[in-house]
């Protein structure tokens, strides 16, 4: 007698990390990619990778949104503030300008692009220009508000434990 092969899954076990549950918005996406959701420009980069990715493989969320943290338990908080997060469905994970090689690998657009890691020291430049970015994206085409906030706010929370509200700023 033949076993019967089922189309469709139930979930059994949700997951809550932290008092946020761990779920994805899109299911069926290879691969999730977590920016900074209070920088302007890196809002408006997401939003470019959302048009790029004709053939939905990517769940482009802020690191704001709730339950992305407790998604990804391995990245620390402070990861989320300092670099873009690229997180495969195996929990492959890549970040910053790796992240963006990546990217680039997996997009249909991007492959026009991607050659340009492969010409040695790119790769280095690549990171020590991502580092540069990240630190001062708040500068950068944002506007004078966002030149004030301190890019660990939110993540000093989440090292507390995810209810309180952080006071202070700084490490």
């Amino acid at each position: 007698m033949a076993t019967r092969a089922y189309e469709h899954t139930v979930p059994v076990v949700t997951f809550v990390v932290r008092g946020q549950h761990a779920e994805s918005d899109c299911p069926t996406c290879e691969y999730t990619v977590v920016y900074d959701g209070m920088c302007k420009v890196c809002t408006r980069l997401a939003n470019v990778l959302r048009k790029w990715d004709r053939p939905h493989i990517l769940d482009v969320v802020s690191s704001q949104t709730p339950g992305v943290m407790a998604r990804f338990p391995w990245i620390p908080p402070r990861a989320f503030a300092e670099a873009l997060q690229m997180v495969a469905v195996d929990g492959s994970t890549w970040s910053g300008a790796a992240a963006i090689e990546h990217l680039l690998d997996v997009l249909p657009r991007g492959k026009w692009i991607s050659w340009v890691f492969r010409v040695p020291f790119v790769r280095f430049l690549a990171d020590k220009f991502y580092r540069w970015f990240a630190r001062n994206r708040y500068h950068l085409g944002c506007g004078e508000h966002c030149m004030t906030r301190p890019a660990d706010v939110m993540f000093k929370e989440a090292e507390l434990g995810g209810g309180r509200r952080a006071t202070g700023v700084g490490p």
